[in-house]
């Protein structure tokens, strides 16, 4: 949490003058974060999963050094993520491509983390690959009061025979004294070609759309912070036709929701690169409420892709693209083939 008065607010982060222009106020400001993990997998071989598969497991040698190393790299960024700004860790950060709770747990336990006492929500999904979404928040700030997950049922379109995906976490809670919910995805992958696997997406984008129908019914201002890994871009149809997310705050109604990343993704910006073209798979969208222009509680303020420097290659056949932690088989050193992105959100203090 971060006391900003309005002098420091003119130089690092709103220009928010009162009314009179002549009181100084106080804000609070957080950061809400997302990140995809690149396969955070432990050493051990889980019977039940095909973890085998996973790339730390292929390593032949130095297993175990291999994953302190990627846990230390990951901690760094999410250490980072808002820093500069709050003064401060994320949060809440939602995550995708974990293996389990324990990773997480060595994860936040890192020296560079611990003193922030993150928790975790989690659920075991049932991918095939093993692989699940989560939530870490910090534990001052926010207070989870009720948790579930969403199972994701689609079928594949030539034998019919049901594709076991990643579920959908809804954790909502308290950020201080406020309510807020936060949906966590990873969409179904584009393996296979986008266009074939877009009908998976859709089902995705259907699904997020009746947890977000649900939430209104109950509160139609709800404050809701559908977050993730996509594999989407936000012009996509699941997002603009399902969704029917805006790039235009002014156009968004009362249940509508507000995409800031769009316009980072119209001005060429992206979150992972393939091939020489980006993607902004990674987005974090809102609801209507986290919108309204008084701070009596918390509002929307700005987003944005993490993309310091030592998030990226810095020479050879992938420069310029996301220093992912595997390649070739081999650990690379680095930290995902994701950029995370991430939101603040403020509040004046009277």
């Amino acid at each position: 949490m971060k006391y900003l008065n309005v002098w420091l607010i003119l130089l690092c982060v709103l220009c928010i003058i009162s009314a009179d222009a002549q009181e100084k106020k106080l804000y609070k400001i957080h950061t809400i974060a997302f990140y995809n993990l690149e396969n955070l997998f432990d050493t051990i071989n889980d019977p039940n999963k095909l973890d085998e598969f996973s790339p730390i497991m292929a390593l032949k040698t130095n297993r175990s050094r291999v994953y302190k190393k990627k846990l230390k790299n990951l901690a760094q960024v999410i250490a980072d993520i808002g820093f500069d700004i709050t003064n401060n860790t994320p949060a809440v950060i939602g995550v995708s491509e974990i293996e389990n709770r324990e990773v997480l747990e060595d994860l936040v336990n890192d020296s560079l983390l611990q003193d922030k006492d993150y928790d975790i929500v989690h659920f075991d999904s049932p991918d095939a690959r093993g692989i699940d979404v989560g939530l870490l928040y910090q534990k001052k700030l926010f207070t989870p009061m009720y948790t579930s997950k969403h199972e994701l049922k689609i079928y594949d379109d030539t034998n019919r025979k049901r594709v076991y995906t990643r579920d959908q976490l809804l954790v909502s809670g308290y950020l201080e004294e406020e309510m807020i919910h936060i949906i966590i995805n990873h969409w179904p992958s584009r393996r296979g070609g986008e266009a074939r696997s877009r009908p998976k997406r859709i089902a995705a984008a259907k699904l997020n759309k009746y947890l977000i129908d649900s939430l209104q019914v109950i509160n139609p201002y709800a404050k809701v912070f559908i977050m993730g890994d996509l594999n989407d871009n936000p012009t996509n149809e699941s997002i603009k036709t399902i969704l029917k997310a805006k790039k235009d705050k002014k156009k968004v109604g009362l249940k509508g929701l507000y995409n800031p990343f769009e316009s980072y993704f119209k001005n060429g910006l992206g979150t992972t690169a393939y091939r020489d073209s980006w993607s902004l798979f990674d987005q974090i969208i809102i609801t209507k409420p986290l919108l309204e222009k008084e701070h009596t509680s918390y509002r929307f303020y700005k987003a944005g892709i993490f993309n310091k420097s030592y998030l990226f290659h810095k020479n050879g056949r992938y420069k310029g693209y996301p220093f992912r932690s595997f390649s070739n088989g081999y650990f690379t050193n680095g930290f995902s083939d994701h950029l995370p992105v991430y939101m603040y959100v403020i509040k004046a203090i009277e």
